[in-house]
Order: C-alpha cells, then structure tokens, then sequence
C-alpha cells in the first residue's frame, strides 16, 4: 500500500460526497458505549521518510539465522516459485478482484477462473472442474456429499486409513450431522489400501469409496481392479489428491476410473507459509455438472460475436435457495488459484513434467541415501512413491526430530501421533529444493542421532 494520506481539504471534499460534515458522523451508527473514552497510547504521525527510518531501524534488530534445511510434507510441499509469479499476483486487478458478480467488469477475473479450470481439468484428466474450493480437506468433504447426491438410496462411504489423517479428521467433522455411514479401510501390509477389507463391503451398497492418490506416506498404488469390482457394485469413486505435481509422472485419475477428483493446489506456486494458504480443487464427469459444489465459469461470444467469460452455472448457496443448493459450506480461493494458474502456465506441461521427474529422483536419492545408515530401513520398500517415503528408525521418531532440530533439520513428521503402530516411523518428503548437498547433511545428521541416542 502507498503511503498516500490525504489532507484535511480532501477529507471534507469525501464527507461532502457523501452528504456529511465529519469523519465522527460517518461513524454515528457505532453505540456511544463502544467508543473510546480516550485516545490510544500511540507515538505522533510520521512524515513518509522518517516512517521508512524508523522501520528501518526496527528491521536492523532482527537477527539472521541460518536457514533450516526442511524435509516436511504431509499434505504441505515447498517447492521453487519463480520471482514472476510473485510479481504477477501482485498486480492490482488479480489482488482487488473478489467475485466476479457482475461480468462486464469482471472478464480478466473470469478468463483465469477459466484457465484454471482447465488446468485442473487436464490434470486430473476429466471432463470439468470447479472453479476452486477452500483447501483439499473440505474439497473432500464436498465430494462425499455430491456422491451421496448422486446415490441418495446409499449411505456407505469406504475411507481407506492411508488417507491424511486431517483429511479424515475434517470429513467426520463436516459430515456428522449428515445420513452417512464412513467406514474406515485398514492398512494393507504395503501401506496402501486395503483390498481384502474392501471387499468385505462389496456385498452392501456404496455410495462411494475415496483413494488417495499418492496417500499420506507417498505410496502410489494402481487400484485398477479393485475401482472396478466397486464401480461394478454401482459405487463411485473419488480419488483424492494432495499432491498434484506426481500427475505429471503418473496415469491421471480419470484414466483410472475416477467419477469425481478432488485435491489440493498449494504445492503448484503457493508458498507453506505458516501452513498455507491452500485452494481446493474438484473435477468430475460432466454428467454429473448439476451435482458439483461451486460454480463454474463458461466460455462465449457476445452480441458481435466476440469472445467472452460468464459464469455458467452457480449452485452455491448465496448464489440460490438453501435447500437446492449443491453445498453450503464451500468457498472460492480466487486469489490461490490465480497464483496457481499463474505458476503452471509459465511451467507448461514439458516443464510441469520435467519438474515432476526431478522430485521423484531427488526423493529416491534420498531413499537410497538414508536407508544406508545401519538400523535405518523403509517401513514399505516394495513400492512406488512420489516425494514422500517412511523410514522406520531404531528409536522413537519424535525424539529424532528434536535433535535433528538442534542440528537446525526439520528431519520429517512422526507418525505415531496418527499412527500407534507406526512410532519409529518418519514420514520424509523431498523436493527440488532439497540439493544433494541437503540430502547427504541430512544423512549424516540422521546417522549421528540415532546412534547416539540410548
């Protein structure tokens, strides 16, 4: 923001505007109770240079430390955003925007809203996404009740324990007061899905049955038959997918059978600062359009037959009446996904697939890397993952972690804490940031610890 204020003339030209005579009066609706008996403990204005000195002198008592070298994941990937990206979202007319009701002076918000999704569209490899949600958690949420929509004589939703735990954790929180029975998948010994538990609930009626896609420890799976035993039982199928990047390896959703994809966005050019921000993304057939939660925006010709964006269908419920809207607890992230439909478009799909290639080497590097030091293994080595793998630790992971931290290493995320099963296990995620410089440190800093813990 400038540092633009405005003189007292130009206060009282505003108030004149507006059929007032003080700034007091502008606020008159505030009760008598509320306002303040006496003037905040504040120092005196500042003129614009002397603002910058003192601020500078406050940035000069902060002391530098030594950058962390990170390997967190769990459902929040840092990974390289281009200093054009940052500059781009800056610009005021993606930064101001918030919805774009009225269409005549919204048409560069509703192009991106286009081009987004389209990109999570080709990415997921189906017919029509949304035009963002809140996060992927509730993204989620969102997808279990459309199928319950679809199948409304069905009450049965299969959740495999390999899903993000605070993925589960938001489901049961947003779907308790609905008709819905979740029923939780065990583990396989792989650490996937569970196929022999599913098919215990083939028999019954699914509505639908969620695969995370990679789950929480990273893991790949090709579920192919078992989507298809489901599917011929009449159950849908979502895939849920927290890390979006591995499609630019892997087979998409759509090809493997998936009826509705939803995810998250943050790791396609948002920062993880301080744990987001996030954008919700949502795809499906487009059979099943009337269904999905959002709105969507659509491509056109005016009049004179120039090209044009509107809004093509709305079914939240501000937009119509409660009881016929799709859902009432979704929101947009326009300002995320403009970011995000900045950042893939300066990638392009080579780039978006060279990118994908160079995280999954890095992480097998380190895969190779760490399970070198004696009693360090993977908890599920015969599979395929992307970024994120567990190591099973001689010791109690947690503990790890904190010296690791005093080594100035976030080393991984303990999983005993969702996970009893699981308390020497450390769930470590890898990404072009980390070089393999970071990874061989790492390793070293992880080799001392665990051998130097009783």
């Amino acid at each position: 923001m400038r540092y633009i204020p405005h003189t007292p003339e130009e206060t009282q030209q505003m108030l004149k505007s507006v059929g007032l005579r003080s700034v007091a009066e502008l606020f008159s609706s505030i009760p008598e109770s509320l306002h303040m008996e006496k003037p905040l403990n504040l120092p005196e204005p500042l003129d614009e240079a002397s603002l910058f000195r003192h601020l500078e002198a406050l940035a000069g008592k902060n002391r530098i430390a030594a950058p962390h070298r990170s390997f967190l994941g769990g459902g929040v990937y840092r990974h390289f955003i281009p200093s054009a990206v940052k500059n781009l979202i800056q610009r005021s007319e993606f930064v101001t925007p918030y919805t774009p009701y009225q269409p005549e002076i919204a048409q560069g918000t509703l192009q991106v809203i286009f081009e987004f999704q389209t990109m999570a569209a080709e990415m997921f490899g189906m017919e029509v996404a949304n035009a963002s949600l809140y996060d992927g958690s509730t993204a989620l949420g969102e997808a279990i009740l459309m199928a319950l929509r679809l199948q409304p004589k069905r009450k049965i939703v299969l959740i495999p324990r390999c899903l993000h735990p605070e993925y589960r954790q938001t489901v049961q929180s947003l779907l308790k007061n609905f008709d819905v029975s979740l029923v939780e998948i065990p583990l396989s010994p792989t650490g996937g899905v569970d196929p022999g538990a599913v098919g215990d609930y083939l028999k019954e009626e699914i509505a639908a049955c969620v695969f995370p896609y990679p789950n929480f420890f990273g893991i790949v799976e090709n579920n192919r038959e078992l989507i298809q035993r489901i599917k011929d039982q009449g159950g849908l199928i979502i895939f849920c997918v927290t890390e979006p990047l591995s499609l630019g390896l892997f087979e998409s959703p759509g090809a493997l059978g998936a009826d509705i994809v939803c995810g998250e966005g943050q790791s396609l050019g948002l920062a993880p600062s301080f744990g987001g921000p996030f954008v919700g993304l949502f795809a499906t057939k487009e059979k099943y359009v009337r269904q999905m939660p959002g709105r969507l925006c659509g491509m056109t010709t005016d009049s004179k037959g120039r090209r044009g964006f509107v809004l093509t269908l709305a079914t939240r419920e501000q937009h119509i009446r409660r009881e016929r809207a799709t859902s009432n607890i979704c929101t947009n992230q326009a300002l995320c996904a403009t970011q995000m439909t900045v950042y893939l478009s300066l990638l392009g799909k080579q780039g978006f697939q060279k990118l994908a290639q160079l995280n999954w080497q890095r992480a097998e590097y380190a895969k190779e890397t760490l399970t070198q030091i004696k009693g360090i293994n993977l908890a599920y080595p015969k599979v395929v993952t992307f970024n994120e793998f567990v190591l099973k630790l001689p010791t109690a992971a947690d503990l790890v972690l904190k010296e690791l931290k005093q080594k100035e290493i976030e080393g991984g995320i303990a999983l005993g804490r969702w996970y009893p099963e699981l308390g020497n296990a450390l769930l470590v995620n890898v990404t072009e940031l980390n070089e393999t410089e970071d990874i061989e440190n790492f390793a070293a800093a992880l080799k001392e610890t665990v051998h130097g813990l009783p």
